[in-house]
């Protein structure tokens, strides 16, 4: 599972972060202050941390510095209330992957994660050997590799995406819209139908009688519910 550090001395952002990152499917630890942040990366291996700049004890940016100064190479996105240039060019010299600038919306942000998540091969976990079985599909969501039977078939990154999102949600109804929201985000929306025409793929992969499906279920009138025992 994707192990997340969010530090941020906010309590009702900590706790907004914290619950919407749980909900995608992902393990959160917090911290209220730059040095609880900075103990907690020292002393554990995280998929990614979110830091905020201004924080008491030490900054974000310190908390950045150190770490990379002793060989830590977790990913790290910055937020801040601040929009200067300079801010974010330092935040990024300092080490950082990313920089957001409050207010900022959670589409956003979670398109962010997701984009860094896939740069370093940690889509669901960092356990590169873990294989998943869903109905016909053996697939090992770390490296992007699917098989059918022992023989390694094609998925797309969207396919790959739609069934990581599927599975962090298994057995429960996701509407298309939230697939749509969480996929695609705001660079590009796409229809529907888009959606029904990647289910389709991913059924003829998975179900052994895709006219009947057992596993990737349609919820008429709302979207889609992957079914795991």
């Amino acid at each position: 599972m994707i192990h997340i550090l969010i530090a941020e001395d906010e309590p009702a952002m900590l706790k907004g972060l914290q619950d919407n990152l749980e909900f995608e499917g992902y393990k959160v630890d917090t911290a209220q202050d730059g040095k609880a942040s900075l103990e907690k990366l020292l002393a554990n291996k995280y998929d990614l941390a979110i830091l905020d700049v201004m924080m008491p004890e030490i900054s974000g940016f310190d908390v950045c510095k150190k770490v990379r100064a002793q060989g830590i190479n977790t990913p790290i996105i910055m937020l801040t209330a601040k929009s200067e240039e300079i801010d974010k060019v330092l935040g990024l010299e300092f080490g950082a992957d990313d920089y957001i600038t409050k207010p900022f919306s959670l589409r956003e942000l979670l398109a962010r994660v997701r984009a860094i998540l896939r740069r370093t091969n940690t889509i669901v976990n960092s356990d590169t050997s873990e294989i998943t079985t869903i109905g016909n599909l053996q697939i090992n969501f770390s490296t992007y590799i699917a098989s059918v039977a022992g023989k390694e078939i094609k998925l797309s990154h969207k396919e790959f995406d739609i069934l990581h999102y599927l599975y962090n949600h298994r057995n429960e109804t996701v509407g298309r819209d939230d697939i749509l929201d969480n996929i695609w985000g705001d660079n590009y929306q796409p229809t529907s139908r888009t959606i029904d025409n990647f289910v389709l793929k991913l059924r003829q992969k998975i179900e052994t009688d895709p006219n009947n499906p057992r596993f990737v279920l349609t919820v008429h009138g709302i979207g889609y519910k992957l079914v795991i025992n």
